[in-house]
Order: C-alpha cells, then sequence, then structure tokens
C-alpha cells in the first residue's frame, strides 16, 4: 500500500544542487545558465566569477554548492567535473499595483525562478 518511491533523478557519478525562489525573471537568469552549459567547473566559476550580470552570483553559489555536494555527499573527483545540466524552472510571481493617472492602477509582476545544476565527472 502507500505510494510508489520516486525513482533517483541522478545516477552514481553525478551531484545536483537546487535553488528555489531567486529574485530574477527565467528569461534573464537562463542567459547566464546558459554560458556555463558543458563547461568544466574551472572554467565555469571564472565564466561566473567575471560576468557583469547581476544573477551570476546565485549562480556561482548554487555552483559552489553542486561541487560541495559531489566532493562531500557523492564522492566525486573534483578535477574531472563539467556542468552537465543548466535548466532553469518559473517561480512564484508577486502581483504589485502601480498608480496612474486619473486613479487608476496598473499591474506590475515581479517574478521569480528555480535553478538546477547538475554535474557529472567524465569518465576516462
Amino acid at each position: 500500500m502507500g505510494q510508489a518511491s520516486n525513482k533517483k533523478r541522478i545516477e552514481a557519478n553525478q551531484a545536483m544542487a537546487i535553488c528555489h525562489s531567486i529574485r530574477t525573471s527565467p528569461r534573464k537568469l537562463n542567459l547566464v545558465a546558459q554560458s556555463v552549459r558543458g563547461l568544466n567547473v574551472e572554467k565555469a566559476v571564472a565564466e561566473l566569477s567575471f560576468s557583469k550580470k547581476r544573477i551570476a552570483n546565485v549562480v556561482l553559489n548554487v555552483l559552489n554548492s553542486a561541487v560541495a555536494n559531489a566532493e562531500n555527499n557523492n564522492n566525486l573527483n573534483i578535477d574531472k567535473l563539467y556542468v552537465s545540466e543548466a535548466y532553469v524552472g518559473k517561480g512564484l510571481v508577486m502581483k504589485r499595483m502601480h498608480a496612474r493617472g486619473r486613479g487608476r492602477a496598473a499591474r506590475v509582476l515581479k517574478p521569480f525562478s528555480n535553478l538546477t545544476i547538475v554535474l557529472t565527472e567524465r569518465g576516462e
């Protein structure tokens, strides 16, 4: 009886980190996530460190968290890691009102997003 257990999302040679409710739109966050997809961890850290985008600091923190998960939880070699997946999802949307002329109001949407980074160890 009861619910069947969920399948593992990642394999034995992978590590993952998720960050929920990042205060930026998914479209802007995806530009930064796209710049690190497929890169080695060292190159990805360098790319994010020198990026001019404000949200790159949050992506760098999530990447560092995934590296720490790989090292401590999965015993992976951090020199062989690369970013196999970096994907962005929609979060909640704050709805606010902005005063307009003649007593009217305009809706202001403030979106949040979710970020998932999956690191994989290269087998040689």
